[in-house]
């Protein structure tokens, strides 16, 4: 089974229809990760079939809790090497996405491939969640703010929830344990202005791996307060 035709079949289990075009999007910038990768440091899995696996399909489970063909804005912090979202921006190109990461030189790489796969709506963003968070153009615009494996829940749901509008969806992307974080981060979730909706179980297709989607609905306006700075919220998370 090729890459192209694995990555099809996954999308379709989970009732995602990626056309051609995105297909052979998703095949190139494998390409340009792999490549960028011998000089940056982007991402441990190298393997074509792994990143299919473990890096797209993976950040598409996203797509379950979200309508892609809605013009959503939203926004994926810490992003990295643009996970999960660039994939979800290949797959649903009626969003306007803000790839947010403090590491200018995997923003260069994200713009690179954004622009070499002519994702108009997508801005890469060097900037930090908590600064963003406090900033006008992106303090609660956003109609969904997504995340993998960034920080804890409790100090994460700080970085993301002040930039998400009343009404909108924070999706973390979490580990099996993800049951222990939220219980630790219910307060904090609560404090600024969301409220839990649901911890769901999200397979990826073909492997016996899966995480947890945490789904966080924002019912009131953050408190002007936060986010906090880094160093606060990692000496003193929220409770």
């Amino acid at each position: 089974m090729t890459n192209e035709i694995l990555l099809r079949n996954c999308a379709a289990e989970m009732n995602i229809e990626l056309t051609e075009g995105m297909t052979a999007s998703f095949m190139q910038y494998m390409q340009m990760l792999l490549e960028w990768n011998e000089k940056i440091n982007l991402t441990a899995i190298t393997d074509p079939r792994e990143i299919v696996l473990k890096h797209f399909a993976d950040s598409l489970t996203a797509l379950s809790e979200l309508e892609a063909k809605a013009a959503l804005r939203v926004a994926d912090i810490g992003t990295g090497a643009g996970f999960p979202g660039l994939p979800l921006a290949i797959a649903a190109p009626a969003w306007e996405v803000s790839l947010m990461d403090s590491l200018q030189k995997r923003v260069k790489f994200l713009q690179h491939v954004t622009t070499a796969l002519g994702i108009e709506k997508t801005s890469c963003l060097h900037t930090r969640a908590e600064d963003a968070g406090q900033a006008s153009a992106h303090r609660e615009r956003y109609d969904a703010v997504v995340s993998r494996a960034v920080a804890r829940l409790a100090v994460l749901s700080e970085y993301a929830l002040p930039l998400v509008k009343v009404g909108g969806t924070f999706l973390a992307l979490k580990g099996p344990a993800a049951e222990e974080e939220v219980k630790e981060a219910l307060p904090a979730i609560q404090k600024l202005g969301g409220e839990l909706v649901e911890i769901k179980d999200a397979k990826i297709p073909f492997t016996e791996l899966y995480h947890k989607l945490v789904i966080v609905r924002k019912k009131r306006h953050t408190p002007t307060g936060f986010p906090r700075n880094a160093a606060q919220m990692a000496k003193a998370p929220l409770k």
